[in-house]
């Protein structure tokens, strides 16, 4: 494995996708490993400690290429979440680091308590590079290193080794119902002795709303035996349920609308480490009739409501990615499979029978108007035939898809996500809009940028939020929120993908660096929202024009020329005027 390139780029804030590569190259002499020695040798201090952008990843074996920041300030809307990083890095071995944290105060006696602060060591995990993108692939084919993004929330303090650089990632929750002003703080560092760092958050007097109230449409798909098999429980066991409930919460809190619910055995065709079993059970009688036993994907459904995601069920289906559908066959008491193709008079009878009585069900439930039968990558002719099929049950049956832009069945597609290479028509857009349609975009193993890698700029999934407003579209989704790999707490690599294609958590559950930075991007699209609404409202153009002329920047394109922390930099400041 080559990684010194990788960790030099890394340390630089720099991805390994193939644009940032270039970039680096022309804006930075990347130091050797000789260099490299000479900075930790050139070091002084015992501990060195200072506040530093969350755009950009810090390698561990290097010395931070930083302006020494030792106070933090910025500002927050009401209700807003925001982040910083804290960097210690040391020329010797230090036992026993440890972070406090302490209200937030302003000169009138109101307060934000230390309760919505917190901070996690950022731990490190082996990540690869994009190269091609797609396609299975083996280690040792390809630069690999170590990456700062788990975000170790439940450890207290560490031991930090001679010549490491640790980051600490600090987070703030403005309470809605804060009061506007200037607060003050401190975050204390107890080391070899106690450094203390000053903190001011200018709180404004414009509020967020809740994430179940944001426009911005996130979707990350949940992955429910991922969770069983990484803390060792019986899959859809009362423990399992338990455990799964903290994870489901984090999404909802992140803004997430969608439930990701299997009503086949593997809808994508077991692409991941752990199974995907169906939520409802398919039997065929001895007299040839069928039943189907919803037990479990009511229950699984109802659970899911309760931590905040409720908006809509995805189900997946009826055009999985293996024509290959499951069932218990009572002559032969044992589990067949139905492989007829799609379209075929035999394929259509084996769904309309269940669609009929899925039918009905979700109707008793009340949940049939926020249910959709969702569809992944699938060829436009068969996406066609099954939205005849399906619409033959009940016309009022919805459809969601993610995939290329088809005008053929745009207007069919209730929920429409397309790739990152399409767009939709303005015209199209609008009448989406008209009609309550939800429109979404999507990245996967395909682009190099912007993304969601292990290895990716922090910076790109906040740039996200930017785009998608610059689009007048309504959200993002990607696969996965949690299909772990085999070891996700040190090894974000998969056989089929590049590091961390296909989780934006960890076990635990434990946030990253990614997945925060893709709230602050949805909560960048609802503060875009607002202002846009407000100065319209007050007719005020000059600003409206100046926060629009900003979006406009946000193509993906640019991001070949320009890093997403770049283009960020630039426009961040007319969110708290």
């Amino acid at each position: 494995m080559k990684f010194l390139s990788v960790i030099l780029m890394m340390g630089l804030g720099l991805t390994s996708a193939a644009q940032d590569v270039s970039l680096a190259l022309q804006k930075t002499k990347l130091p050797n490993s000789e260099t490299i020695d000479k900075q930790w040798e050139n070091i002084s201090r015992a501990l060195n400690v200072s506040f530093a952008s969350s755009n950009v990843r810090f390698a561990k074996e290097i010395v931070p290429t930083v302006q020494n920041q030792n106070s933090w300030t910025t500002s927050a809307w009401k209700g807003e979440k925001i982040h910083t990083q804290l960097l210690l890095w040391a020329k010797g071995n230090i036992a026993n680091v440890s972070v406090q944290l302490s209200d937030l105060k302003d000169q009138k006696g109101n307060s934000i308590k230390k309760e919505n602060i917190s901070s996690g060591f950022i731990k490190y995990v082996i990540t690869d590079e994009f190269r091609d993108g797609c396609g299975y692939r083996k280690p040792a084919d390809f630069d690999s290193s170590s990456v700062a993004d788990l975000i170790d929330t439940k450890t207290n303090h560490i031991d930090l080794n001679a010549k490491n650089t640790q980051p600490v990632w600090v987070s703030i929750k403005v309470p809605a119902g804060a009061k506007a002003g200037l607060y003050s703080g401190t975050v204390k560092i107890k080391a070899e002795k106690e450094y203390s760092l000053p903190i001011k958050i200018h709180v404004l007097d414009k509020t967020l709303p809740p994430p179940s109230q944001w426009k911005y449409d996130l979707d990350l798909w949940q992955h429910p035996a991922a969770i069983a098999r990484t803390h060792q429980l019986k899959l859809w066991s009362d423990e399992h349920f338990a455990l799964m409930k903290p994870y489901y919460t984090m999404l909802a809190e992140a803004g997430q609308k969608t439930i990701t619910a299997s009503i086949v055995n593997e809808p994508w065709g077991h692409q991941t480490y752990d199974d995907y079993p169906s939520l409802i059970k398919w039997t065929r009688k001895k007299d040839g009739n069928w039943v189907y036993d919803y037990s479990l994907f009511d229950k699984y459904i109802a659970f899911v409501m309760t931590t905040g995601i409720n908006q809509r069920i995805n189900c997946y289906s009826m055009v999985p990615w293996k024509i290959a559908f499951t069932y218990w066959d009572e002559i032969t008491g044992k589990e067949a499979v139905f492989t007829e193709a799609i379209g075929t008079p035999a394929y259509d009878a084996f769904w309309k029978t269940m669609l009929t009585d899925f039918t009905k069900h979700l109707k008793t439930k009340n949940w049939f108007e926020k249910t959709y039968i969702a569809m992944d990558e699938r060829p436009m002719k068969a996406m066609q035939a099954v939205i005849k099929l399906l619409k033959s049950v009940d016309p009022k049956w919805k459809l969601a898809l993610a995939g290329e832009y088809h005008q053929e069945i745009e207007n069919d597609i209730d929920n429409y996500c397309i790739a990152s290479k399409w767009e939709f028509p303005s015209d199209v857009l609008q009448k989406r809009n008209e009609q309550g349609k939800t429109s979404t975009w999507y990245t996967c193993c395909t682009e190099p940028y912007p993304n969601a890698f292990s290895f990716s700029s922090p910076a790109e999934q906040v740039w996200m939020g930017w785009y998608t407003a610059n689009k007048n579209m309504d959200g993002y989704v990607r696969w996965a929120y949690n299909s772990w790999t085999k070891n996700p707490l040190t090894d974000t690599r998969f056989t089929a993908w590049p590091a961390g294609d296909t989780y934006q958590v960890y076990p635990g559950p434990l946030t990253s660096v990614r997945f925060e930075k893709l709230i602050e991007g949805g909560q960048d699209f609802e503060k875009i929202r607002y202002l846009k609404t407000l100065y319209a409202k007050n007719k005020n153009a000059a600003a409206l024009d100046e926060l629009n002329k900003a979006l406009g920047k946000f193509e993906i394109k640019s991001l070949s020329t320009v890093t997403a922390d770049e283009a960020l930099q630039n426009v961040k400041p007319l969110l708290n005027k």
